[in-house]
């Protein structure tokens, strides 16, 4: 008794209970109007009231459906891509606390069998030992990608400029990062999303744009952060829904920026070149303290 009493007073109900208050209602309506038609009597009132109110949950019913169907996908994106950040983080210490030290170990080990080594196996026991920490070095620097540390004590601009400079080390692209204004207290989600943007498209560039130029601008804007990326490459053709297109890495950008509220332009001609602007939009607060700034200055 009391749980139940406990059930209807708290309002308003869950999806689960509004759907079973809405099939009572109904069910009970349908068989009040079976008896008035079988004794032929006149409808009475508290039938018609309950036919009314039958009627109105059927109608609110419809009102949740439509808001589960306009906010799920939403949700599933902002769901997903925060699976996606935790499994980085987890890949990324995986990768640098148990497999950096066991290369670090064997590449110790190496160096002691070096020493100890006839002179007719020195160049083979060198070769070990240069792959070993060629090896670790990369398993650093994938580690690095996939959980960018630098970005909470280095801040965004440095952390950007690099992963440029290591990322785009030995190709034969020119690259410039320009920042026209200081990004400190740039919020973590905003920093994450602007490095991994960045990266994807400095990812699609290396693979399939060919480009000889690269522009990564940032700019702290009153309205929000702006990230502009233009390249000379070969360009593509973008395409509304990404995703479905196959194209997963803009699918990825889109998702990203659509989760912080902002837009993302994709410019693209095939043999014109890419350029890729974002707006990441201030949060209230953040806001509050941008317009500040700017007044104090």
């Amino acid at each position: 008794m009391y749980a139940s009493l406990k059930s209807i007073t708290l309002w308003p109900p869950s999806r689960e209970n509004a759907r079973r208050f809405t099939l009572a209602l109904c069910t009970a309506s349908a068989l009040g109007s079976l008896l008035v038609y079988g004794f032929s009597t006149r409808l009475p009132l508290p039938l018609l009231m309950l036919n009314v109110a039958a009627v109105a949950c059927v109608w609110a019913q419809h009102r949740l459906s439509r808001k589960s169907i306009k906010f799920q996908p939403q949700e599933l994106a902002d769901r997903l891509l925060e699976v996606q950040e935790n499994e980085r983080h987890r890949l990324s210490r995986e990768l640098h606390d148990d497999i950096g030290q066991l290369l670090t170990a064997a590449k110790l080990q190496s160096e002691w069998l070096k020493r100890r080594m006839p002179d007719e196996l020195q160049e083979q026991c060198a070769v070990l030992c240069d792959t070993l920490e060629e090896t670790l070095t990369k398993v650093r620097d994938v580690s690095a990608i996939l959980n960018p540390r630098q970005l909470t004590s280095l801040g965004l601009e440095a952390s950007l400029r690099a992963h440029l400079l290591k990322t785009l080390a030995n190709t034969s692209v020119n690259w410039s990062l320009e920042c026209h204004q200081r990004l400190t207290g740039i919020p973590e989600e905003m920093a994450v999303a602007a490095f991994r943007i960045t990266q994807e498209a400095v990812t699609n560039i290396l693979r399939h744009a060919e480009a000889k130029n690269l522009l990564v601008r940032l700019q702290r804007l009153p309205r929000g952060l702006t990230l502009l990326i233009s390249d000379d490459g070969l360009g593509f053709e973008p395409e509304t829904d990404p995703g479905r297109a196959g194209q997963r890495g803009m699918a990825g950008m889109s998702e990203r920026i659509d989760q912080l509220g902002g837009t993302l332009s994709v410019t693209s001609e095939p043999g014109k070149g890419t350029q890729i602007e974002a707006l990441f939009p201030w949060a209230p607060r953040a806001l509050e303290r941008a317009s500040t700034n700017k007044v104090m200055h």
